[in-house]
């Protein structure tokens, strides 16, 4: 049985970085607001769903290189679009995690950031700064930057 993760957005910015899940099923419903999910982790599994609920909103996934993003099961009314950092055509659609988009999404936007991209975009964030500090007074490492850096074996 896989776990589901339930993301509410309204109005506000819900950002979730580094190992922060076990999850395989996530639902997020967003009105007016913004979401950054972070799917990087190796502690999740290789299938991914993520069915979205979006009233002019904004869902930034933060993946790595080989993740394949299948958005055929994802119904746009008005606006909306799929930002991904790089072109499907230059990966192998067999190697990596597979996410699997639906819902609905209205006046949307996704955006897909892969690599450094991704890196950056955890990099920017008060929790990064937070994990750093911790990081630095405990004698350990940080793993918001790179979620496979903590991967308990």
């Amino acid at each position: 049985m896989s776990l589901t993760e339930r993301i509410h957005s309204d109005h506000d910015l819900v950002k979730h970085l580094g190992n922060w899940t076990e999850a395989g099923r996530f639902e997020i419903k967003a009105r007016h607001g913004a979401t950054v999910l972070d799917l990087r982790s190796p502690d999740l599994p290789d299938d991914i769903e993520i069915h979205l609920d979006l009233d002019r909103a904004m869902v930034k996934l933060l993946v790595d290189d080989d993740t394949t993003v299948d958005h055929w099961n994802l119904r746009w009314t008005a606006r909306g679009r799929i930002k991904d950092s790089r072109p499907s055509s230059t990966r192998d659609e067999a190697a990596g995690r597979r996410i699997q988009l639906s819902g609905s999404a209205t006046n949307s936007e996704i955006r897909i950031h892969r690599g450094g991209i991704a890196i950056l975009t955890a990099m920017f964030s008060r929790a990064y700064v937070q994990d750093v500090r911790h990081a630095h007074k405990t004698g350990g490492v940080p793993t918001i930057d790179d979620p496979a850096r903590g991967h308990r074996s």
